[in-house]
C-alpha cells in the first residue's frame, strides 16, 4: 500500500546490529550491512535471518514505587513513570489501523501524560523482525503512515538521527528472552534518561516511549502495552 520495501526493513536491522556493538548485555554484537541483510538466508519472505529475533535466555526487573516512598531513597536516579497502558486486540478490518491495539495504547498514554509523539526523544520498540519496528513506530505516530521504512532508510532512526530507535540493538540483537523483553525495553530507556548509556547514548534525551505486544488475534498483535518514561 505505501510502497515499503524489503531494502528498508534490511535498513532497520541493519541499523539495530550496528546499535548492538555498543551494548554490552546484547546476545549479538555484530555488525551487518544492509546488502549482507539481504543476501542472508531468508526465513520467511522478505524476512532474512538478521531481520529476525532469536529466542533468547535472558531476566530483566524494574523497581517501581511512589513518591512517597522515594522520599525515603536516593532519588537522584530516579525516572518518572509519566503513562502506562495495556489494550487488547480487536477483530478489525486490516484497513482500520486507528483501531489497532498498539495505536489505542499509544493515544491513551499520550493523553496521560499531557505530551505528543513529536516529544518523544529516544523508543524501544518490539522488533520480534524488522518489519515490526516499522509497524510499531507507525502505531505509535513516531512516523506517518508508510513512513517507517523510509525513515530507516534516511538514517532517522539511529542514534544522533530524528527518533533513535532501539538503541540497545532491539530485539533482533539483544535478545527476545520473551516475558523479560518488556523489561528489558524500560531498562535501555531508563539508562538513556540517566545519561548512563555510554557510546549509545541519545543527547539530550528528556522522554522515552516503550512499545511491546504478544500474541496474534485476526490481523493484529493480541496485546499491546505503551509505557512512557521522563527525565525527572
Amino acid at each position: 500500500k505505501y510502497g515499503t520495501t524489503v531494502r528498508q526493513i534490511a535498513a532497520v536491522a541493519a541499523k539495530n546490529h550496528h546499535h548492538s556493538i555498543h551494548s554490552p548485555l546484547a546476545q549479538f554484537q555484530k555488525e551487518f550491512s544492509i546488502e549482507e541483510i539481504l543476501a542472508a538466508k531468508i526465513i520467511a519472505w522478505p524476512l532474512t535471518l538478521p531481520m529476525c529475533s532469536p529466542i533468547s535466555d535472558g531476566a530483566a526487573a524494574v523497581l517501581v514505587c511512589s513518591k512517597e516512598a522515594l522520599a525515603r531513597l536516593d532519588g537522584k536516579r530516579a525516572v518518572k513513570v509519566l503513562a502506562s497502558v495495556l489494550k487488547g486486540g480487536t477483530d478489525r478490518e486490516f484497513d482500520e489501523r486507528e483501531k489497532g491495539c498498539g495505536r489505542r495504547a499509544a493515544t491513551a498514554a499520550y493523553e496521560i501524560a499531557g505530551i505528543g509523539p513529536k516529544d518523544v526523544s529516544v523508543a524501544e520498540v518490539h522488533d520480534g523482525s524488522a518489519y515490526g519496528e516499522i509497524a510499531q513506530l507507525e502505531s505509535c505516530m513516531l512516523v506517518p503512515p508508510g513512513e517507517g521504512g523510509p525513515a530507516a532508510e534516511r538514517g532517522e532512526t539511529r542514534i544522533g538521527g530524528r527518533i533513535p530507535v532501539n538503541t540497545a540493538g532491539g530485539l533482533e540483537s539483544r535478545g527476545h528472552p520473551v516475558a523479560a523483553t518488556g523489561c528489558a525495553q524500560l531498562h535501555e530507556l531508563v539508562l538513556q534518561l540517566r545519561g548512563e548509556a555510554g557510546k549509545r547514548q541519545v543527547e539530550g534525551a528528556r522522554i522515552a516511549l516503550a512499545s511491546t505486544s504478544g500474541g496474534f488475534m485476526n490481523v493484529e498483535d493480541g496485546i499491546a502495552a505503551i509505557t512512557l518514561l521522563g527525565k525527572a
